[in-house]
């Protein structure tokens, strides 16, 4: 073992994480499950959704038998929702390909849906041992540090320097124990911002610390003007429960349950209810703009309440298969993407938006 991964595991085994709820084991499914949820996500954040997934969900099998509905469902809020489709739809293919049985090895896991190279390399290290290095982002900032990795991480030619460092420095035994030690050192000391170096295994060779360049290493993504997109979403209201739309299964908020978005065109929201819903509605009323980052864009949403004018809702709208009339008092079980629920919350509790 290299004296970089004995110390690391050194380290891991003293001050490492040790308690996290899909550690101790070798499942192959578990692990997979936590590594699809902590992809762009805290682990305080996680936890309480990996273990609701695990009790609906115990199994491959259960999850691929499982409506896509029902698991955006208990997935919603936690962002990424093409993750909730793409670990539906590869537990499907384990089921359907591969008899039920997890792949073994981390080339084979990579081939399912949504499963990179580092993320198929440390579901196979865990749980079945194979020496393979991993590249997540925790690693990609300690290796730039520690050895001074010029140039933003995600270029080609830094990522690759990266990833022969990182399997240059693969043990030969233990892997699982170091692919974790590298995760919690970049989770818990080498951190975004304000790292802790004085208690770093490796604060005496670190080039990043020692030339005090901690701030500018690794290289940041290089700036670009995030773009704002606006978009104004009707809230139809008729008795207690609201009209939303399922999304189209891709692009933001695919497959979820939102709020029918009101085209640019539309002058007049009432008649474009009318005509798209066959609904007679009150005057429109803008609610309170809310304002929602995406990765690569700014969307700023204006939401117009348009309450049914005392008719029931039409058959037009009732019997679309893409539209449901969602009571609120329904919404915390509900597939929503934040932003709509954050609206939904404000409309059971009128003083959020100004309301008596």
């Amino acid at each position: 073992m290299s004296e970089f991964a004995t110390r690391l595991v050194a380290w891991q085994r003293q001050h490492g994480r040790h308690d996290l709820p899909w550690q101790g084991g070798h499942d192959p499914y578990r692990i997979w499950l936590s590594e699809i949820m902590l992809q762009q996500t805290q682990v305080d954040t996680v936890i309480p959704y990996y273990t609701r997934f695990l009790e609906r969900f115990p199994d491959v099998a259960a999850l691929a038998a499982a409506p896509v509905g029902e698991v955006m469902a208990l997935w919603s809020g936690l962002g990424y929702y093409a993750r909730a489709r793409n670990l539906h739809r590869a537990a499907q293919m384990i089921v359907d390909t591969h008899g039920g049985r997890f792949p073994r090895t981390a080339a084979a896991i990579a081939e399912l849906p949504g499963i990179g190279r580092s993320t198929a390399a440390a579901i196979a290290a865990f749980a079945f041992g194979e020496r393979a290095a991993i590249l997540d982002g925790n690693v990609k900032r300690v290796l730039c540090r520690i050895f001074g990795i010029e140039g933003y991480p995600a270029d080609k030619a830094v990522e690759k320097a990266l990833w022969e460092r990182a399997e240059a420095l693969l043990p030969a035994t233990d892997v699982g124990r170091y692919i974790q030690a590298q995760m919690d050192l970049g989770a818990t000391l080498c951190t975004r911002s304000r790292p802790d170096c004085r208690r770093c295994p490796f604060a005496d060779d670190c080039v990043a610390y020692r030339d005090q360049r901690i701030a500018e290493l690794p290289t940041p993504r290089p700036r670009k003007a995030v773009p704002h997109r606006s978009a104004r979403h009707a809230v139809i209201l008729h008795a207690g429960a609201v009209l939303l739309e399922r999304r189209p299964p891709t692009g933001i908020w695919g497959g979820l349950l939102a709020l029918p978005e009101i085209p640019p065109a539309a002058r007049d929201p009432a008649c474009w209810a009318r005509e798209r819903f066959g609904l007679a509605v009150a005057a429109p009323e803008p609610l309170t703009p809310l304002r929602h980052a995406f990765t690569h864009f700014v969307l700023e949403l204006t939401p117009v309440l348009l309450p049914v004018d005392g008719l029931a809702p039409a058959t037009s709208a009732a019997d679309d298969g893409d539209l449901r009339w969602l009571a609120l008092g329904e919404r915390a079980s509900a597939a929503l993407p934040a932003p709509v629920r954050r609206i939904l919350d404000a409309l059971a509790a009128p003083d959020l938006f100004g309301g008596d």
